[in-house]
Order: C-alpha cells, then sequence, then structure tokens
C-alpha cells in the first residue's frame, strides 16, 4: 500500500477538508495530512497521540514504518533541524533519518463524525448532542448533551473509568445532581465554550487545559468541572479511530500508550 493510499482510508473517517473548513470558517490553524514521506509503501502503522522519540523507537524496534499521529508532528514553520535529544525536531529527523513516513489527523479527527469531540461525549455518558458550538459540513466541535441523572461524583468516578485517566480533576459540589453535560475534547475551555454550555444549561463542563480563571468562571457560573490530561480525553477516541482504520486497510498496526500523562 502507497502512502496516499493510506491517506484515503485516514480520510474515509476524517477528510482533511474538514480542517480546512474549520480553519477558515473559525480561525484556527492546522497542519495535518502527509509529513514526512519515506518514498516506501506502507507495511505496517504505530498510531500515537503525539510523535515523539519514544513513539519512534517503538516503531523501530517493531518493524513499522509508517506512524500516525493525531496532533501534527510538525505545526508550525521549521527554521532549522536538530537531531539532538530534547529537541523539537529530534523526532521528524529521526522519522526521516529512519525512512520512517509519517501523517497526521487532526483537526480534521477532532470534528469528524465518530471523531475526538464525539467520541469524548460518549466517554462521558452521551449520546446524541442537544447543540453543537461550532459546526462544519459533516462535522462539528463542542458538544451539550443529557446523561444519565446521578451525582456529580458519579459522572466523575464513571468519565474517569471510561477514559481509563490516572490523572483527572474534579471541581464543584460532588454531591449535586447532574443530567446535563457540555464537553470540548482538547485545549478546548475559551469564554465562547463557557458561554455555549452556561447558557444552554449544562451541569457539568468538561475540558483540558484550563486556566485558573477559567475554572473560577465556570464554578462562579453554577457548573461543575471534570479537566482530564489533553492526553486521556483524546485518546480515548483516538484508539477507536486507530483500530477502524487498521482493520479496513488490513495492515499490522499498534497503538502507543504514554503512560506518564494519561
Amino acid at each position: 500500500m502507497t502512502l496516499q493510499e493510506l491517506l484515503g482510508i485516514l480520510e474515509e473517517y476524517a477528510p482533511l477538508r474538514l480542517s480546512a473548513e474549520y480553519c477558515r470558517k473559525f480561525g484556527a490553524y492546522d497542519n495535518s495530512g502527509i509529513i514526512v514521506n519515506s518514498g516506501k509503501d506502507v507495511n505496517s502503522v504505530m498510531f500515537a497521540l503525539d510523535l515523539s522519540p519514544a513513539v519512534i523507537k517503538a516503531a523501530l524496534e517493531n518493524g513499522f514504518n509508517t506512524i500516525v499521529t493525531h496532533h501534527p508532528a510538525i505545526y508550525g514553520a521549521i527554521l532549522h533541524v536538530d537531531s539532538t535529544p530534547g529537541a523539537d525536531t529530534q523526532a521528524v529527523y529521526e522519522c526521516a533519518n529512519n525512512g520512517i513516513s509519517v501523517i497526521s489527523m487532526h483537526l480534521n479527527l477532532d470534528v469528524a463524525p465518530g471523531g475526538i469531540d464525539q467520541s469524548l461525549m460518549e466517554a462521558c455518558g452521551g449520546k446524541a448532542p442537544l447543540a453543537v458550538m461550532e459546526e462544519v459540513d459533516g462535522g462539528a466541535y463542542g458538544r451539550l448533551y443529557e446523561v444519565q441523572p446521578k451525582a456529580f461524583k458519579e459522572c466523575f468516578a464513571d468519565v474517569k473509568a471510561s477514559l481509563g485517566a490516572e490523572r483527572i480533576l474534579a471541581f464543584g459540589d460532588m454531591d449535586r445532581k447532574v443530567s446535563k453535560v457540555a464537553s470540548f475534547c482538547g485545549a478546548g475551555c475559551s469564554d465562547e465554550a463557557i458561554d455555549f454550555a452556561w447558557k444552554r444549561g449544562a451541569d457539568v463542563f468538561v475540558s483540558s487545559d484550563m486556566k485558573h480563571h477559567q475554572i473560577t468562571a465556570i464554578l462562579n457560573k453554577g457548573m461543575c468541572i471534570i479537566v482530564p490530561t489533553h492526553y486521556a480525553a483524546e485518546l480515548y477516541g483516538f484508539r477507536k479511530f486507530a483500530k477502524a482504520v487498521a482493520a479496513r486497510a488490513g495492515l499490522r498496526s499498534d497503538i502507543y500508550c504514554d503512560s506518564r500523562i494519561v
């Protein structure tokens, strides 16, 4: 299978046009698609949320010649390449030097049907959104939905278990009865997201990488908060995507998990 053929299969689940439309419509930036092309046919795929030296080491040790990431392996402009340990460009250099191709599927996978954002909703106990914050043709980001009524402490425990999260925070009255949740995958907490959730009666706000003033703003608006790590919140949906793509492509595959940040 060629690298372009693999990209075609990836796009069956998360078309790159979704990223282009989202960036154009909401002023975002992305760099999804083929990042490193080794010029070789794909014989196997390592899936990983991020490109890192540890992922490359695992790929090399197990004979994988292609890596598919969620976060872009190259995000902004690279002005120079440094291969020394710890350098920002080390991982990209190692891939190029060892003949490993890299494809990244970022915002397109966030907003795609069955993608990262929808999967976070499902992990939180939602089945279908009552409202979405940002919509593109065939996709969406930011969802408000109903969950089975329960105490917030039970809601928190269920989300923690679903995500397999070891490092996760909760803020609010643990005994409060909740039934409506708003979730935003990745670093999705913003003034717009807070207002979207609050104006639609959310009891619980779920996102990652929150700042202090955002936490206080959400609590002051009467909502409880669940803060999984960025990694845990997105690995849940990425695992489903990886399994579906591997089965569709018929390729040997594996999913790398960085247990330090789940």
